[in-house]
Order: structure tokens, then C-alpha cells, then sequence
């Protein structure tokens, strides 16, 4: 191993200690090229553990309880959504019932 290896090793594990130590880890996402800001975004927001972060962690997670209540409130949550008014369209395919011997 060339000296040169070695000390890009040795910068990338203490680098990688550094984060360690304030709580934080490095981690490969996969996603559209387009959304590549908007992800960096996001976990640069969430890595400062502040109270932004913490309306943000609550805002993308939905625990299964926030859909328990009274009629309606699933259509009130997807109206508070941010996908609304992106254009995005959902579509079920029709199929014919099958027969079915009993």
C-alpha cells in the first residue's frame, strides 16, 4: 500500500470517527437524479437533531395510530399532504371477477 493510500485511509477513518462522535453516520441512498438536492436537503436538516428536525422526522413518518379516529380523517391527512397538487395521477386496473367453484 503507497503512502499516499494509507493517508486517504487513515483521513477517511477519522473522519468517519468524527461523525461517530457527534452522534452521526455516513450512508448511501438510492434515488432520482432529481430529487439529489432535495434528499441532501432533507438530511442536512435532520442531521442538526434540532427542532426543525424533529417537526421534519414527524412529518415524513405516519405510525399506524395517526389513522385511528373519526370518519374522515384519512381523507383530511391525504389533503395535508405535500404530494398534493403534484399532478400525480393513481389509476386501479379493472379486472373481470373470476368464476369460483365452491
Amino acid at each position: 500500500m503507497s503512502t499516499i493510500e494509507s493517508a486517504q485511509r487513515r483521513a477517511v477513518v477519522a473522519y468517519r470517527s468524527r461523525l461517530a462522535s457527534r452522534g452521526l453516520s455516513r450512508f448511501e441512498v438510492v434515488g432520482r437524479f432529481e430529487d439529489r438536492a432535495l434528499l441532501r436537503d432533507i438530511a442536512r436538516r435532520l442531521a442538526t437533531n434540532d427542532e426543525a428536525a424533529a417537526k421534519l422526522r414527524e412529518a415524513v413518518q405516519v405510525p399506524p395510530h395517526r389513522f385511528e379516529g373519526t370518519r374522515g380523517e384519512i381523507a383530511k391527512w391525504l389533503l395535508r399532504s405535500p404530494l398534493v397538487g403534484s399532478g400525480l395521477t393513481f389509476e386501479r386496473e379493472q379486472v373481470e371477477p373470476r368464476d369460483v367453484e365452491l
